[in-house]
């Protein structure tokens, strides 16, 4: 299984020489859910929280992330990569990890931000959002992706770690439920474009009210296939 750390000098204490971050032996518990925030806390961290964003590839609409720091025991039974999962499923898991979180933040940045900065510096501000809005703060960050968030606090990044780590898949749910639901609403205001059905991808419903209508206020003009 494979991982990238994107904080490696800065991620744990010095370890002693010659001893692998992740030891041969250690590799086939990453497949547990909380792999990853048990061994950050066996290195120190008490508030370890997951980070994803949803909403990088549409065509319209804003990019959301979300943060969540689990207590040790909350298991959480059931959640796991968001688009995984059903979008009933998604919307009771919504519930449950708000009840049972200790705490969750949500961030959004808006199709015109996209336009101005590219989608890549987007996300990464959402992300920053969503941690900034955490209490407690957390002491360390799991990453779905390669990028690090732009906070001050030790993090590692996960390719894939949206279906490695529980707190980063509670996280994917938030945001994916989160950014549908705001998808829902522009539909309610443009209807034409069927926004509540692909919420902004370029399927071939969307491209040809495209097409046919043009894009509308909350299109991201700098993506091809808008204009």
């Amino acid at each position: 299984m494979g991982l990238d750390s994107c904080a490696f000098d800065n991620l744990l204490p010095t370890p002693p020489k010659n001893l692998s971050l992740f030891p041969e032996s250690e590799f086939s518990a990453v497949n547990e859910p909380f792999y990853f925030e048990d061994l950050a806390r066996k290195n120190g961290y008490s508030f370890i929280a997951g980070v994803d964003e949803a909403g990088r590839g549409p065509l319209a609409g804003p990019v959301v992330a979300s943060a969540v720091i689990l207590s040790p025991g909350v298991m959480l039974e059931g959640i796991r990569d968001s688009k995984q999962m059903s979008s009933e499923a998604r919307d009771q898991a919504f519930t449950s990890i708000h009840r049972e979180a200790l705490t969750s933040g949500i961030g959004v940045v808006s199709h015109r931000y996209i336009d101005e900065f590219n989608i890549l510096n987007a996300s990464l501000e959402a992300m920053r959002q969503a941690v900034l809005a955490l209490d407690p703060q957390p002491d360390f960050i799991l990453v779905d992706g390669i990028h690090r968030v732009p906070v001050p606090v030790p993090q590692w990044c996960i390719k894939k770690g949206d279906s490695l780590s529980r707190s980063i898949s509670a996280a994917s749910v938030l945001a994916k439920v989160y950014r549908d639901r705001i998808m829902a609403s522009y539909h309610q205001m443009y209807p034409v474009y069927g926004f509540d059905r692909h919420k902004g991808y370029g399927t071939a419903r969307h491209l040809k009210a495209l097409n046919q209508y043009g894009p509308c206020p909350v299109h991201r003009m700098s993506f091809k296939g808008v204009v």
